[in-house]
């Protein structure tokens, strides 16, 4: 069987799912890899066939989505020639991890296009919505990777379909230890705008990733670091707690080491605030900003807050896809059957 799996790569937590992902699939064919987007600060040590430019959402400094910066990025003509060209019709099976280049060339030549997202997951009618949901945020979701088919991660599963998160083999083999320090990653910040907050709550040792720095730096008691993965890992396997942005792996593994976690949703991103909303009913504080009113609960989570316990499988990258694979034959062999003759 030859697949196709196509990945977003705005932000890291696609591509990290992915490095679990991609080599479950190929116990099942050969599967060549998409990337389309271009803010990740994750490589895959795979081969990947395709590199596109695809439709990213640039993060701003002040803790949203820059939709200046998203709009003077966006090539809708690359977009659309990419869409074309793409071959989609070589492949026996086209899997989808939120990616639009190859959702809209599957669309528009009527091929089936199977989702294996979260994304797929925080569009179900069960899972948690904000109570603000602007239809702005729900056509992006519906409409800009369309599937015919889907199988989501979401901290719950909220369907048969929607499976707990995949935590990569990386963070299952970390070696968990209670540090001092208190982790931090909002890549909607700038490192001014976190020095401005972090720097308010003295005798708290801050160990700040910003995706805007370039160099490692200390401020008072903030170290300000590069996005680094290994780095990242190290820090958040050893901190105290960890204050991060709403998206999916992050407090998806914060939560699987044990730890005490916060998350501040990113203004804008429909994803995010779906994501605060499900974490809080497991009982995740969570801010919506870094405001000044918002210190006292950040003080009360340093001094008072407990981490939520959670069951998460080692083994859901293979179970996930299982299941897929096992329905895709299942629905390719009864499809067979309706096409035979009756003399068959």
């Amino acid at each position: 069987m030859k697949i196709l799996y196509a990945i977003q790569g705005t932000g890291n937590g696609h591509l990290c799912r992915a490095k679990d992902i991609y080599p479950e699939l190929q116990k099942y064919g050969d599967v060549d890899l998409l990337i389309s987007g271009y803010q990740t600060d994750i490589s895959l040590p795979f081969p990947v066939k395709y590199r596109m430019k695809g439709i990213s959402f640039i993060f701003g400094k002040h803790g949203g989505v820059s939709l200046l910066e998203t709009t003077k990025r966006l090539k809708l003509s690359t977009f659309i020639r990419d869409v074309y060209k793409l071959p989609v019709e070589e492949y026996d099976l086209v899997i989808n991890d939120f990616e639009p280049v190859s959702a809209w060339a599957c669309k528009l030549r009527g091929l089936p296009c199977v989702a294996l997202s979260h994304q797929s997951a925080v569009i179900h009618k069960a899972a948690p919505k904000p109570k603000k949901n602007g239809w702005i945020g729900k056509a992006i979701l519906k409409h800009y990777a369309p599937f015919t088919d889907h199988y989501g991660f979401h901290f719950r599963p909220y369907d048969e379909n929607v499976f707990l998160p995949v935590i990569r083999k990386e963070v299952q083999q970390l070696e968990v230890t209670t540090g001092k320090h208190y982790t931090v990653y909002l890549p909607a910040y700038n490192a001014e705008s976190l020095i401005r907050f972090f720097s308010k709550i003295q005798k708290v040792e801050w160990q700040v990733f910003c995706k805007h720095s370039q160099e490692a730096f200390q401020f008072e008691n903030i170290s300000i670091f590069p996005v680094s993965n290994e780095a990242f890992l190290e820090s958040l396997a050893s901190c105290k707690g960890a204050l991060l942005g709403a998206g999916f792996e992050g407090p998806s593994e914060a939560l699987y080491l044990n730890k005490k976690l916060m998350v501040v949703p990113m203004l804008r991103q429909i994803e995010q605030q779906c994501n605060a909303a499900a974490l809080a009913e497991l009982g995740v504080p969570v801010i919506p900003s870094l405001q000044h009113k918002y210190l006292e609960k950040v003080n009360n989570w340093i001094l008072n807050e407990q981490a939520v316990p959670v069951s998460f499988s080692k083994e859901t990258a293979s179970i996930a896809v299982g299941a897929l694979i096992h329905d895709f034959l299942n629905h390719s062999a009864q499809s067979l059957d309706n096409s035979l003759p009756e003399f068959y």
